[in-house]
């Protein structure tokens, strides 16, 4: 496994901020002030990595566009009511990410969220610095299109056979496969090892700080 890769892309959400809990919460929030069928828990997870309007046409077909953009408000104003900080991230993150940098590798973020929302998130956190590069799901297709892996890989000028996507959902690994990159699976995050099987990770690593370990 050593010296195989020189970028490694994570995804943000339940990979490298512990935020899934949250999210869940703030599309429950989002449902009831819209009146719309509140989702089991589990149903919430299985969308997160999506971009918001692939999730609302798996949670609530049928919204049309004035009731999307209501649905939509509520839950930024739910999720950025709580100020993002370094806490909000998953332990050792933050060094994990020095390390690998100081290491020689190349890191990047493939994400769901939208540009605002990754800006603020890395901002509160303090991470930016740490990658080459990013790509939200409003710059490009939403996973589990590669598109946003194809960026990132096209930009950085590196080889698919040198690049690994690390991430915590089934759209993470599925954007893997479609990209035709390697993927590695971490089960902190929103989906389990078992949903996760069928995309055929690399590894299963239980918390994303465990790539030290194998890198």
């Amino acid at each position: 496994m050593k010296n195989r890769f020189d970028l490694i892309v994570f995804d943000w959400d339940g990979t490298l901020m512990d935020s899934v809990d949250w999210i869940t919460q703030c599309l429950i929030v989002a449902a009831n002030e819209q009146n719309c069928r509140v989702p089991a828990k589990q149903e919430i997870r299985n969308i997160i990595g999506l971009s918001i309007h692939k999730s609302l046409d798996k949670l609530f077909p049928g919204l049309d566009e004035a009731a999307r953009q209501k649905f939509i408000s509520s839950y930024s104003r739910a999720f950025f009511s709580k100020k993002i900080t370094e806490q909000d991230l998953f332990p050792g993150i933050k060094d994990m990410l020095l390390q690998l940098k100081q290491a020689g590798y190349q890191l990047a973020v493939a994400t769901g969220k939208g540009r605002y929302g990754l800006d603020k998130a890395m901002q509160g956190t303090g991470l930016k610095s740490f990658f080459d590069i990013t790509r939200c799901a409003d710059e490009t297709a939403s996973k589990p299109r590669p598109d946003m892996l194809n960026d990132i890989i096209k930009e950085l000028g590196v080889s698919k056979e040198r690049t690994v996507i690390v991430g915590d959902s089934m759209h993470d690994l599925e954007m893997a496969i479609n990209a035709r990159v390697v993927s590695i699976a971490v089960l902190c995050g929103a989906n389990s090892q078992k949903q996760m099987a069928p995309y055929n990770p690399l590894l299963n690593l239980q918390k994303t700080t465990e790539l030290l370990q194998i890198l």
